[in-house]
């Protein structure tokens, strides 16, 4: 399916070094401000305890709020949870003080600014889980990686498995400095977030990958360069319509998911605009820098004669 189609190739690997530089900035950038900042780890990943807390009516957060900011519990989040009558209250480690005494604070409090509060559940989560949890989430991401690399290499060729996952972890690194730049929580949902983008951004590579290969077929007095261009250009409509369609659901859950769904949404954007400029102006060069050819994607065919086989070019 097409809403257009351009009847002249763009030039895309004629700009590839400048756009490779701008993608070496922002990805040095980002590490930089991992290394300086580093991320604002939710209560899932450095322990702490969740409360639930159910009203008779819709929360009101900004009274819920100032009367837990009477309590100098530190840094807190309350959001929206399941139902406009419920919160979902995560508060930090206190020192001295257990899960239990600090529930019964916050429901004395809530109680006394709103009658209708009702506890739901409390729940505590240790530092030793978060690490697990920290640890397992990079062994995870460290096997999607690999999965995807081995996959590109079967299908194509070794030098699409390199660039491919190259671009990808340039998508997870930027999405992780703007975390680390804004200090926004990073909480179990972002991590799936970015698992969902690392998958997400290979279908954009693997699209491009499969159209260079059926050109290395199709144009076979053509450049490496012309192939590349055209294979982007190609495939330009689907690009913008996928890639388009997802951006309006993701935005829709952005600004009207509340703010339990937030900031996944939040990575979801950022990771999807990325990984298209990834996929089409990171991956594609990496491959062309990389040498790749027509005999590289292109078994030569064979053709009997009487005598015996004689290859084709």
């Amino acid at each position: 399916m097409e809403f257009f189609r351009i009847s002249r190739d763009i030039p895309f690997m004629r700009y590839a070094l400048v756009f490779n530089v701008i993608s070496a900035i922002t990805f040095i950038l980002a590490i930089v401000f991992l290394a300086a900042r580093g991320l604002n780890l939710g209560v899932d990943f450095r322990g702490g305890t969740v409360i639930e807390v159910t009203y008779g009516h819709a929360v009101d957060f900004n009274r819920l709020r100032g009367a837990l900011d009477k309590l100098a519990l530190g840094e807190y989040s309350a959001q929206s949870f399941g139902s406009s009558n419920n919160a979902l209250i995560r508060l930090p480690l206190k020192e001295g003080v257990s899960s239990a005494q600090l529930s019964d604070r916050v429901m004395t409090a809530l109680r006394g600014d709103d009658d209708s509060a009702r506890q739901q559940r409390v729940e505590f989560v240790g530092p030793q889980v978060g690490k697990e949890l920290f640890e397992n989430g990079a062994l995870a991401l460290l096997l999607v990686s690999l999965g995807i690399v081995a996959y590109l290499a079967m299908r194509f060729e070794w030098r699409f498995a390199v660039s491919a996952i190259i671009a990808n972890l340039h998508d997870v690194i930027i999405i992780l400095g703007f975390f680390a730049l804004f200090q926004w929580e990073f909480s179990l949902p972002v991590l799936a977030a970015v698992l969902a983008v690392l998958g997400y951004s290979v279908n954009e590579s693997v699209v491009i990958a499969d159209r260079i290969r059926e050109n290395f077929r199709k144009m076979r007095k053509a450049t490496v360069t012309h192939v590349i261009d055209n294979a982007i250009t190609s495939t330009i409509s689907r690009t913008m319509i996928t890639h388009g369609m997802t951006l309006l659901m993701v935005l829709s859950i952005l600004f009207f998911g509340g703010e339990t769904l937030h900031y996944f949404a939040l990575a979801l954007t950022i990771g999807i605009c990325f990984g298209i400029y990834s996929s089409v102006l990171v991956m594609a060069p990496l491959v062309m820098w990389m040498g790749v050819s027509r005999e590289d994607l292109v078994k030569p065919e064979k053709k009997h004669d009487g005598g015996g086989e004689k290859i084709l070019p």
